[in-house]
Parts: structure tokens; sequence; C-alpha cells
């Protein structure tokens, strides 16, 4: 007599799918993520095409050389110093109040609000950092500059409108930045101080 192959009930898996699925969510949603936190920097307009090559070249007094290396080491100029000092180079730089040789040249300019005034808009802050620089010191360095010009235009709009800038009027806040415009430019980063 031949024996019956016994047939083995089949699991159902029909609700593994659902299963997987409500898993995924659960750590989807229960995982922290950490998300990288940027800038706040709006790009300058392209060139326009009638532009001259000539309008392009700054010139050497105009610009403030930033650098950081991969020690974390501030150059500002041809001298070293710490991140806190930083903000008062910048605000020296920017608004050359003693109209120094040596710092961004001033030039007469008529705004409106503020009429006729002397002011240094061809300066640029450039930025450069070594591959192995640390973000902390990198955002440091970004949120020193940015201070600068924050108290720098606060302090003209006391001085001209009595009141600080976050208390002026659209048009105001116009002609303050008309007169300290931000002008922050990143180079490539280098390798100055080796690999990390």
């Amino acid at each position: 007599m031949a024996r019956k192959k016994r047939k083995v009930p089949q699991t159902n898996s029909s609700s593994t799918a659902d299963m997987a699925f409500i898993l995924l969510i659960f750590f989807l949603i229960t995982t922290s993520m950490d998300t990288d936190r940027g800038l706040a920097r709006l790009l300058p307009p392209p060139p326009q095409n009638e532009q001259k090559q000539d309008d392009i070249i700054i010139k050497e007094r105009n610009v403030l050389q930033v650098r950081l290396n991969s020690q974390n080491q501030l150059l500002c100029g041809s001298d070293y110093i710490s991140v806190t000092q930083l903000r008062e180079k910048a605000k020296e730089f920017i608004s050359n109040p003693t109209d120094a040789t040596d710092m961004p040249e001033k030039h007469l300019k008529n705004i409106p609000l503020l009429g006729n005034c002397m002011i240094t808009s061809n300066h640029v802050i450039s930025v450069q950092t070594d591959r192995g620089t640390s973000y902390d010191s990198y955002f440091y360095v970004q949120n020193e500059l940015v201070g600068a010009y924050n108290e720098l235009r606060n302090e003209l709009a006391k001085s001209k409108f009595g009141k600080p800038y976050d208390s002026c009027s659209k048009e105001q806040q116009t002609a303050v930045r008309a007169y300290y415009p931000m002008k922050i430019s990143e180079a490539e980063p280098k390798n100055y101080g080796g690999k990390k």
C-alpha cells in the first residue's frame, strides 16, 4: 500500500508586507535625523553682457583676506588673530573711519534719505578655508563677519534715524544697506595645512 504524501499547511503571508511597511514608518518617524545647516547668503547677480572686464578688477586695498587653516588658525590680512578680534577688524575695514590709504577707498554716493555720503562700497571680504577647517570655526568666522555688518548698520540707523536697524522702515533699511553693502566672497578651499 502506497503512503500518501501529507501536504504541509502554508502560512498566510499576506500581512507580512503590511507589517514591514508599518515597521518602516515607525522607524522613520521615531529616528532623529541630523540635518546640515546652511548659511542664508544671496549670490550676486550674474554680470551683464555689456559689463566690461575692467569693471571686475578689484584693487588690492579694497580686499580683506580672511583665511582659516586646518588647525583653525585665523589669518586676517597679514596678522594671526582670534575669532573674537575679527568683528572689530572687519568693522574698521568696512567703514574705514580714518580714510586710511591701506583700507578701502571711499567715494561719493548720493543715497536716498541719507544724501551725499563718502562710502566704501567697493570693499570685499574674501574668506578662504582649508579643506581640513572645522565647520564650527567656519561658522564662527561667518557669524563674526555678518555681525560686523549688522553692528555697523545698527549704529548708522541709530545715528541717522534715531532707532535700531530692525525698527526702521523698508526705505530706511534700503538706505542703510546701500551705505554698508554686505560683500563677503567665498574662495575655493585650499590645502594650506595639509590633509587632516
